[in-house]
């Protein structure tokens, strides 16, 4: 039996406008909440508790999955009044946890979709006796992260920050938001107070010389803190590039039941259209996220966008790589270019121009 802490609380500031209105792990992804298709993952590799760590509209969380009999978990909620940090909000929701000092803990970033072995990182972690296990990742650029080398038996030599320059690229391999925490470990985190993970748990665990090591995993991995990342995330769950699709793999597009799409119109690239969704004749959207009860007019273009709940794109609008809070109304034949961000209820006049 394995417990888990799923960190749920970011206010998510790098995709606002969508976050104004919806915690960034309860947007949609291929038509389901991020937190849900987390939720799925862990109970597939064992998981049966999991404590949500909650601080912005925790309520949303609660109301959504309740006390997680439908995903097959006991669900928890644990939340912060005040901002925790990383390790401060694992800290906080251990107090929710039922596990003994020596079973592994399971902690999952909430912005995160990968393709890791759970279950075999867990088993990596018992076997070895490992105080923290970390999932590290490889990426093509490692000056967006900061990097954590490790020797040739997989034991972590450092956490450091972001380089500045290449000579301070010493390794590709970063922090992938996944860990295993035996228990006891998380119990010497300070209460009740900001701490980061990053910052001082994990380089006070290595001065203690506890055993921190990090398994490295080249599956799918993407962290979708930006709007681009996020429309690229629910992409990949729809064409089956990513893991837990929901659609036949090399699928173009989700589209539930209840949304309208006239047969002249492409819905393509994988896009996912949610509930209530209306596309008029010969519009065109490409791989898109378009949340619930949006309307989008004949001749319309959306493509790479994110588009909230309720937006209204008028006829001949085009919206290109570009975030529409919720309910807003684009006017007709309106051009919304690359990196728009549209506030929530915003009114675009037709034939506007909007970078």
């Amino acid at each position: 039996m394995t417990q888990a802490i799923l960190l749920v609380g970011g206010a998510g500031t790098r995709l606002r406008p969508l976050t104004l209105t919806t915690p960034k792990p309860m947007l949609p992804v291929a038509g389901q909440p991020i937190t849900e298709h987390q939720l799925r993952r862990a109970r597939a590799a064992g998981v049966d508790r999991v404590v949500l760590g909650t601080a912005y509209r925790a309520e949303v969380f609660s109301e959504r999955f309740g006390s997680g009999e439908p995903f097959g978990v006991d669900i928890a909620y644990a939340h912060e009044t005040t901002p925790l940090g990383t390790a401060g909000a694992i800290r906080n929701a251990a107090t929710m946890l039922t596990a003994g000092p020596d079973d592994p803990i399971v902690v999952f970033n909430g912005d995160i979709i990968n393709g890791l072995d759970i279950a075999g990182l867990v088993d990596e972690h018992v076997r070895t006796g490992a105080a923290v296990t970390l999932h590290l990742t490889r990426v093509s650029d490692p000056r967006r992260y900061g990097l954590v080398p490790t020797d040739d038996a997989g034991r972590v030599q450092a956490f450091l920050e972001k380089p500045e320059s290449d000579d301070q690229i010493v390794t590709d391999q970063i922090n992938a938001g996944c860990y295993v925490f035996r228990r006891s470990i998380i119990d010497l985190i300070a209460p009740d107070r900001p701490v980061s993970v990053e910052r001082e748990t994990f380089p006070e665990l290595l001065r203690m010389d506890a055993l921190v090591r990090g398994v490295v995993d080249d599956s799918y991995w993407l962290d979708l803190g930006t709007p681009a990342d996020y429309v690229q995330g629910s992409v990949d769950l729809v064409t089956g590039r990513a893991p837990g699709a929901q659609t036949t793999a090399g699928a173009q597009s989700l589209i539930v039941d209840v949304a309208s799409v006239d047969s002249s119109a492409v819905v393509r690239g994988g896009t996912a259209l949610d509930a209530g969704v209306v596309v008029e004749s010969g519009a065109i959207v490409d791989a898109s996220v378009v949340m619930s009860g949006v309307h989008i007019g004949a001749g319309a273009r959306v493509t790479k966008s994110a588009i909230g709940v309720g937006v209204r794109i008028e006829s001949g609008a085009v919206v290109t790589q570009a975030v529409i809070g919720d309910g807003a109304i684009i006017g007709a034949r309106t051009v919304v270019t690359s990196g728009a961000r549209i506030e929530p209820g915003a009114v675009i006049a037709p034939d506007s121009q909007i970078d």
